[in-house]
């Protein structure tokens, strides 16, 4: 794969992942959205959904890693770094599009951000605070917890992934896809509730840049302090998992 390959396709299958995954958090929490308050399950399965469609697409130009932890973890297991940073800025790019393509789609919803006047007992619907639909928040900030976590979580997405190779039949079927988007949605569902599981460095960076400049009304703090959070995490989740599987296979 060329390096123009490699560049395209990870911006083309992130920016489809990020609009699925940003979409599904919008479509649960925007006011006036049919999906509004449908649960953490529906984004759990948006966002698995959203692996699918985007690595499936982006396979045949880059092999579709949409993600720098793995796209790490691959580097620390065979030793090739010389097309890392192509990926990573790919990645970030793509992130960055996507998250804009998700505003795109709910921009009546997010100029409706506003505060109403209520009900005829007097009661106000308040602004959504709109950072959750972009990057992740922790539900209780304790960062060395939180960073436990995505270490942990990312662990148990990259070391699945590489092992997957192993599985005889598995890329000739060309399922391996489809296993690894069932995978994000079974690490959401079981490892998501603390973080809101980032995993991806790019996931999460490229949309909170984007959530900084967007003119959505009310949309409340981007929480750089915590941003650094889901980015080390994956990061350093992904380096582990290409050790341990370079160590165990």
């Amino acid at each position: 794969m060329s390096n123009g390959d490699i560049f395209v396709g990870e911006i083309i299958g992130t920016a489809i992942l990020i609009l699925f995954g940003a979409g599904v958090c919008a479509a649960v929490t925007l006011r006036y959205s049919k999906a509004r308050a449908s649960g953490w399950i529906v984004i759990a399965f948006g966002w698995g959904f959203g692996v699918l469609a985007g690595a499936y697409t982006a396979a045949p130009l880059s092999g579709g890693h949409l993600n720098p932890a793995v796209t790490l973890g691959i580097a620390v297991d065979t030793g090739e770094w010389g097309t890392v940073w192509v990926y990573l800025l790919g990645q970030i790019i793509g992130a960055m599009l996507g998250a804009v393509l998700a505003y795109l789609v709910y921009l009546a919803q997010f100029q409706a951000n506003v505060r109403t006047s209520g009900t005829t007992e007097g009661t106000a619907d308040e602004p959504t605070p709109t950072l959750g639909i972009f990057s992740t928040i922790p539900e209780i900030r304790n960062p060395l917890a939180n960073l436990i976590t995505e270490i942990i979580a990312t662990i148990a997405l990259v070391l699945p992934i590489l092992a997957f190779g192993l599985t005889e039949g598995l890329g000739e079927s060309g399922t391996t896809v489809l296993i690894v988007s069932l995978l994000v949605v079974g690490i959401g569902l079981s490892l998501g509730g603390p973080t809101g599981y980032a995993i991806n460095p790019a996931r999460d960076l490229g949309p909170r840049i984007v959530h900084t400049f967007l003119p959505i009304p009310n949309k409340g703090t981007s929480d750089w302090g915590y941003a650094w959070i889901p980015v080390a995490g994956p990061l350093v989740g992904g380096a582990l998992a290409g050790l341990i599987y370079n160590a165990a296979f």
